[in-house]
Order: C-alpha cells, then structure tokens, then sequence
C-alpha cells in the first residue's frame, strides 16, 4: 500500500489530554482516533494490528481444543437475574428497554448468555470438554475511563467459557488454557506475568491475570523473583519484614498514658519513641450496615477485598467521624480495641506474645503494654493487609518485591457459579443430570495491543514486533524525482507484494527528514532507503526499526530474498 493512501492521520505534537505513552503514540501515529471519553475508532494501521493480535489468539485457541462462536451485544435481563449480577454490576452496566418495555443490556461479559446457551442442550458426559470462545465488544460504564485503550468503556475481549464434567476435567481445561495464554503472549511480543488473583465480581474459586508490568498500569502486585511466587495485592500474602520482640516472662500490665493532641500513628510513634510495628491502629468500618472495628499493625494499610472476604460483605466503607463519635464515644483518633461492644478484625500479622500500643478508647490517652488475648479478643482473625516491598515471600522466605502492571488477560475457575443458577446441567453415565463444572478465560485485544506499544517504543516511535506488526516493511525512496530511485523502490515493492509481503511504499514528495521521522513514529519493523548512494553502488540500506545503527547494504537483486529470510526468522 502507498503510506499517502493509508487513512493514518499523524499530529507531530503529543496530544494533551492522553494520560499513557501508548495512548499518546497512538494518537500521534493515527492507529486510532477518541470519539467519546472511553470510545475509540480504530483507523487502518491500529485495526491491522488489532487483526495480527486477534489472528494469534484464534490460532492458539483452536490448537488447544476451543471453538469459536459469535454471542450478541444485546443480552436480556433473565440470565443476569438468576445469577444476582443484575444489581451486582450496578452502574457499570449499560441497561436499557425495548419498546415493550423489557429489559436488556450491553454485555459486560458473557457467562450468564453462555451458560444459558449450553445448558438449554441436553449434552452427554461423552461430549465433554466442551470449550467455546467468541472475539467482540464489551461494554462497561466505567466512572473515569482513562489510560486509552487500557480502561474504556467499550473495548475488544477474546473470552472463552469451559464446560466439564467435574473439577479434574477442569484442571485439566484450565492448564491448556494457561498454556495457550502463556503462547498468545509470547507471540504478540510481551515480557509478562501470569499472577494468582481476585475473582472479583466474576466470580469462582482461583483465578490468575497476565500482567505486563508497567508504570502506568492499574493492577498492583507483588513477586518474588527468588521463588517466582506472585500475586495481586488483592490477593498476596507475605509476613511483615519486622515484627516486636516477644515478651518472655510475666507480662507488665497495661498502662495508661496521656497523650493530649496525639493522634496519628506518626503522632504515636513519636511520642512513645517506638517503631510503628509496636503500634496497633484501630479503624471502624462499616460492611453491609453492620460496623466492625479492624484492628492492624501501624506500619500497615488495610487491603478491603481481604476485608470483603473476611466478614462475607458485599461492599465496606470507613466509618465518618460522627459514627465513630456515636458508636464509640471518642475521636478517631482515640479508638482502641479493648472494651469496645462491636465486633473485631483482627489481621493475623498481630501477635499474642507482644506488648502493644493502643488507643485507649479515651480521648487524650493511649494504654501501653496491651496484648492481644489478655486484653481484647478478636471476633474474626484474618489476613487484611496490605503487602509491602520487603515482606517476606509466604514460600521460599525471601524478599518481595512490588510492581504494578497492565492486566491483558484473566482466567478462572468458576465451578458451578453459573451453572447451578442457570440449571445447565450435563446428562453423567448413570442419567442423572449434574451440573456443569465451569472455566472462563479472557484477554483484551485492545489492553494487548496498548501493551505491546507500552514495551515496544523510544523517544521516536513505536517499534512494532513482527508479529502484530501491521505492515513489515516500509520502502523508503529518498529522491522521487531521480526516476532511477522511484522505479528501483517501485520494483522493489511489487516484488514484496507478489511474495505475500505486508509492505508500505513511501510515495510522498516529502524532504528526507519528514520521511523518516514518520517511519520511526509509525515503527514498521523492516525499513529500506533507496538515495542517491544506490545510483552510486546499486545497493539499498536495510535497517531494522529496533536496532536503526545496524544498517546492512544490500544489492537490489538481493533485496527481497534477504528481507523475507529477516521476516521469517524474526522472534
């Protein structure tokens, strides 16, 4: 294709209002264009690297035993109610009626249609494992779209739906899924790694998210490169890296201190001379309407899906001053957890044979020398902190580290969350109906491709991996007037073409330097200048985009074989 017919509009300054490097160089590239805040068309080169990416999961997807199937956007209300996600989703759900006045919405995702799908079969034990996997839209309303392609309100997911007869048939489904996910992201080009995780709002008993480390990405992780353990903070568990040293012998009783004006941990630890580990912070919480105080070391923060799971709720909030004042009797600053009428969270990090400080429920004072045990008692004892840079790895014992990342992909193992509700069941050996043991996998095309600019670029542009890259090659004729250079590079492109080779001519009157500034910015990963030095030696320059001091001289007779062999042998 000539580069002046591509519909790929270029700006030449970095737009303002995109907050990610592979937002803004997709912006400056013209692979896409914003049409509302979270909704984005996808221009020519954006959309061939969203086909490269989509071919590649197709082809892994098929290998590793799924078919692929077409769902609609439009869903009905009637499967989402029976498994509870209707009100779940809430406000992230674009809901909306038909003329008749029954409901429906735009999907979020699609385990409810599915299941529905497949449980309206009468299928066989004998035909299981059944694995089926449609690429299209998803719709979320999300309240601050951001990030471009990374959070938006309508994007592209590949998400797959397994149905087996029972947990080791899943076992076995979820493993190849994992391994195709774990070939899907090589192929595309990304460092990344799979990571165990929340289910969140999608439910099951395990999950695990493919994460491209990024300064810019919203899913937090900690990892220890020692063991390779790593997990969502949401999830991850490590023992704190400092603890207090155990009390031997009797225990000194607790002892009231003033302490007018002192409030906050760094208030407390100040003026007890003591590290914050020797500090127990305590904070009310409000969860499904029902108040609990948690109770933490003061060198942690509380991690509320821990705490979600923990008391079994819904939703949580910190409770405001004037519920404190009201349930307690204090300032927030004041509260302790010994002699409180609420129930107690205890995070486990907190130890019975230490003496600790505490609020003492009294404002103006703090009791020292309080233990867990003798003191107060825990009604739950669980694990609700946040993990630190520095914890110790809960399996091998050395540090961890933390890092945040874009999650491009997720799987799950749903069980029968679905299936039991939805009464999709399969028909076993004996004829009893049982219900389907489910899995789901998904992978957003759109948060994939974002990713691979994220890994893939330097101050001039993108630097496309071969394997999404949307066209190979990019022929670049320095001098259009010199009819000698024109027709050589014009030669030289349908010789490409003719082999099956994706290859942009430059066919711009343009200066040299616009030339390649543009196949920099646009990062086709071959690129071949045809100047006047060819009218000299007959040799054309070969560069490729990721290593540009690395130019080979190449005969115009030798060009096109030498430049398929670099295609095909490219990781």
């Amino acid at each position: 294709m000539y580069l002046s017919k591509i519909f790929a509009p270029r700006l030449r300054e970095t737009p303002q209002d995109a907050d990610t490097l592979s937002g803004q160089l997709m912006l400056r590239a013209g692979l896409v264009r914003k049409s509302a805040s979270g909704i984005y068309t996808y221009l020519t080169l954006g959309l061939r690297a969203k086909q490269r990416i989509e071919d590649i999961v197709r082809e892994e997807m098929n290998s590793h035993g799924a078919q692929e199937i077409l769902m609609p956007l439009l869903m009905p209300a009637e499967p989402w109610q029976a498994t509870g996600r209707w009100e779940l989703y809430g406000d992230e759900m674009f809901k909306l009626t038909d003329r008749k006045g029954r409901p429906f919405c735009l999907g979020p995702t699609h385990e409810e249609l599915v299941t529905a799908t497949v449980g309206s079969e009468r299928h066989s034990y004998k035909e299981l494992p059944l694995n089926l996997y449609h690429i299209t839209n998803k719709y979320r309303d999300e309240i601050r779209p951001r990030f471009g392609l990374i959070r938006s309100r309508e994007f592209t997911m590949k998400d797959a739906y397994s149905f087996d007869r029972d947990e080791t048939g899943l076992e076995a489904t979820y493993q190849r899924m994992f391994e195709a996910y774990n070939n899907i992201f090589r192929r595309v080009g990304l460092t990344f790694r799979p990571i165990q995780a929340d289910s969140g709002a999608i439910g099951g008993n395990s999950s695990h998210e493919f994460t491209v480390e990024a300064d810019n990405g919203e899913c937090s992780y900690a990892a220890c490169d020692s063991c390779g353990y790593a997990a969502n903070v949401e999830l991850s568990r490590a023992r704190p890296a400092c603890d207090p040293d155990p009390v031997c012998g009797a225990r000194p009783l607790p002892d009231l201190v003033a302490t007018p004006g002192v409030h906050s941990i760094e208030q407390v630890t100040a003026c007890f001379a003591v590290p914050p580990w020797a500090v127990l912070k305590s904070l009310l919480y409000i969860a499904d309407g029902k108040p609990w105080l948690v109770v933490l070391r003061g060198d942690d923060e509380i991690n509320e899906v821990k705490l979600l799971k923990a008391v079994q709720a819904r939703e949580c909030r910190m409770a405001t001053d004037e519920e404190v004042s009201t349930a307690l009797g204090v300032h927030p600053g004041s509260v302790g957890p010994v002699g409180v009428a609420v129930s107690r969270i205890v995070d486990e990090s907190v130890r019975d044979d230490a003496a600790y400080i505490v609020g003492s429920g009294r404002d103006g004072f703090h009791t020292r020398n309080v233990f867990l045990g003798r003191d107060f008692t825990s009604t739950v004892t669980a694990d609700i902190r946040t993990v630190h840079a520095g914890d110790i790895c809960p399996v091998c014992g050395h540090s961890l580290h933390t890092a945040t990342g874009i999650e491009v992909g997720h799987t799950f193992k749903l069980g029968t969350k679905y299936s039991v509700p939805l009464h999709a069941n399969y028909v076993d050996e004996d004829g009893s109906e049982k219900p389907y043991v489910m899995g789901c996998y998904g992978i957003g095309i759109g948060r994939t491709l974002a990713a691979v600019i994220e890994q893939h670029h330097d101050e001039k542009g993108i630097i496309w991996p071969m394997s999404v890259a949307p066209f190979h090659v990019i022929v670049i004729p320095l001098n259009k007037g010199e009819d000698t250079i024109w027709h050589a590079a014009c030669s030289l492109y349908d010789s490409l073409e003719e082999a099956g080779i994706d290859v942009v001519l430059d066919d711009r009157d343009e200066s040299a330097g616009i030339k390649f500034n543009d196949a920099d910015l646009l990062g086709f990963p071959i690129q071949v200048v045809i100047g006047n030095s060819f009218l000299k030696t007959g040799n054309f320059e070969v560069a490729l985009r990721a290593d540009k001091k690395e130019k080979v001289l190449v005969s115009a007779q030798a060009a096109c074989e030498s430049i398929i062999r670099l295609i095909q042998t490219a990781p």
